[in-house]
């Protein structure tokens, strides 16, 4: 914001040096910095809501928080609590009262706001008797004038019915059938069978559905046939609430089928009857067999001759569309290294935080042992902020063409909260003493790990992959502007900065934190070894407000 009125500011003073100014261009450039004052003069704030689930039992009541911070008077802010959509409002609090017109049917004369708190910016929404159909996800939305923030929870509404109660059905199967049943539960409840020892049995069958209000109806079958096991349990457990219901049944050892003697007689001998038979069936079918394999195999040799010749044809066609427009594709990332020059990065220990240890190839950076793990700005009030973020970058330096590397980040066993890490690019002239913030208004592009969640600067909220990603390789094009992330176990995508000025002295970036974290550049086959190692001289200037990245956007497929 500062930068793009100082740039405003210089524009104004060389049109009035020049003497090519007029009126309307005087009005227009002054209209432009009276708008950018008043958004850098505005109130912001951020909403936060329940970081775990609201577990409440059916049928009672509960709220639900939200505050802001820092801390405000919140009375002349639009107050909004609503489902998935923004129209399905729970609640709605506007100029001072309750908007009831855009309240859901559902929560007409159920929901009420609490503001004992409403000065301080701590409010809720109670609702009464909970139903089956309040359970879900719930956001809460605060706006004040032109800025607003929402925050996003769950509510687990439990119901916990009755039962479980045990039926002996009869003989079935040379043993006893037994019926568990239960109603009234939400969710699903689990049930388990277990004999008098505590060892589990599993069901025969179970059968579940929901009436009209959603609750469920469970019946679970199991057939006894060891005589031993007169005593049985049936139980039901909700999986969240985490309360257990239990019966036990003893069955009288007299209601078990008894076996005749002359049966085990028959059996035996009517075993070895069937062995002779199956002996001399099988010499038969094994000759047959015999004949059949070797025609077998030579048709199916023949098969996976064609569908290697059919797969690499289709690969081709495949990669030929994917070389056609790779720059779409967000995918494949082994073909996009084709595109690429991989680059042998090494660390540069001039740059690095005195507290990381760095490996004598200088390819692995981990931290010292004896260093506090969590790096917070409050924690280190008074302290020295050199200790904020340990961070490094690489000895190579880009300008121009498409470059990349992989890197692998080790978290340990011991990896928590405290967890923090971070790699990238950054600007050769960025300032890294004390505390800092690795954004693209800083001059970092990265991608980062904090709180079990990865993230970019860019956004407030996490990427969603389909797992934890430990090779990632990093992609600079600084010839369009790109720098992507890639999953390099599964070839997936991560993520994108996307019309990104990078036109300038760029730099591997690494930061890292918490105990047992490293991390490792890893060799690639194609590595080139003629980047400099120092740096250039040509000059560096200050990103501009344009120059950051995107949020993350889908991207299509290639054709098939």
């Amino acid at each position: 914001m500062i930068f793009t009125l100082w740039i405003l500011l210089l524009s104004l003073i060389q049109l009035l040096m020049v003497g090519s100014l007029d009126f309307s261009v005087l009005r227009d450039l002054f209209s432009i910095l009276l708008l950018q004052v008043s958004m850098w003069g505005s109130d912001s704030f951020l909403v936060i809501g329940p970081s775990e689930p609201i577990v409440a039992m059916l049928g009672t009541d509960t709220v639900l928080p939200c505050r802001v911070s820092p801390a405000m008077n919140v009375e002349s802010m639009e107050l909004r609590w609503f489902r998935s959509q923004f129209s399905e409002a729970v609640y709605v609090y506007k100029d001072g009262m309750e908007q009831a017109g855009e309240q859901l049917v559902d929560f007409k004369g159920r929901a009420e706001l609490v503001k004992d708190y409403i000065t301080e910016g701590r409010v809720a929404v109670r609702i009464y008797g909970l139903r089956i159909s309040d359970n879900g996800i719930y956001k809460c939305f605060f706006q004040k004038g032109s800025d607003y923030e929402e925050a996003t929870f769950e509510l687990k509404v439990i119901g916990l019915g009755s039962g479980p109660r045990i039926f002996m059905v009869g003989p079935e199967d040379k043993g006893i059938r037994l019926t568990c049943t239960g109603k009234g539960w939400f969710p699903q409840p689990e049930v388990q069978w277990t004999d008098a020892r505590g060892k589990k049995i599993p069901s025969l069958s179970e059968d579940e559905n929901q009436d009209d209000d959603g609750l469920f109806q469970i019946e679970a079958s199991l057939i006894v046939r060891d005589s031993s096991k007169t005593e049985v349990s049936c139980s039901m457990k909700n999986p969240f609430f985490g309360q257990e219901q239990v019966e036990t049944i003893s069955i009288p050892e007299s209601f078990f089928p008894r076996t005749s003697p002359w049966k085990g007689a028959f059996a035996g001998t009517f075993l070895l009857l069937g062995i002779f038979l199956s002996a001399v069936v099988f010499l038969a079918w094994k000759e047959r067999q015999e004949k059949k394999r070797v025609q077998e195999v030579q048709k199916e040799k023949e098969k996976e001759s064609k569908a290697k010749e059919l797969l690499k044809k289709e690969l081709d066609r495949r990669k030929e569309l994917y070389q056609k427009d790779w720059r779409k594709a967000k995918l494949y990332a082994d073909w996009r290294k084709e595109q690429f020059k991989a680059v042998a990065v090494t660390l540069d220990p001039d740059s690095a935080h005195k507290s990381l240890i760095i490996s004598d190839n200088k390819k692995q950076v981990s931290l010292m042992g004896n260093v506090l793990q969590n790096c917070d700005a409050s924690v280190y009030q008074g302290q020295e902020e050199s200790e904020a973020v340990f961070s490094i970058l690489g000895k190579t330096y880009f300008e121009t063409e498409r470059h990349y590397w992989e890197v692998e980040v080790n978290m340990g066993t011991e990896a928590g909260s405290e967890t923090k890490w971070a790699v990238g690019v950054c600007l050769d002239s960025v300032t890294r003493d004390g505390w800092f913030v690795e954004s693209p208004e800083k001059g970092f592009w990265v991608l980062t790990y904090k709180e079990g969640e990865f993230k970019v600067p860019t956004t407030s909220e996490s990427l969603s992959l389909r797992e934890h990603p430990q090779r990632i390789g990093v992609f600079l094009d600084q010839e369009d502007g790109d720098l992507s992330f890639y999953n390099m176990l599964d070839g997936s995508h991560i993520f994108s900065f996307i019309g990104v000025t990078l036109h300038k002295i760029l730099r591997p970036y690494f930061s890292l934190q918490g105990a047992g974290t490293s991390v490792t550049i890893c060799s690639t086959s194609d590595d080139t070894e003629n980047f400099p190692d120092s740096s250039p001289n040509t000059s560096v200037t200050h990103l501009r407000s344009g120059d950051m990245g995107v949020p993350q956007e889908a991207n299509h497929l290639l054709p098939v």
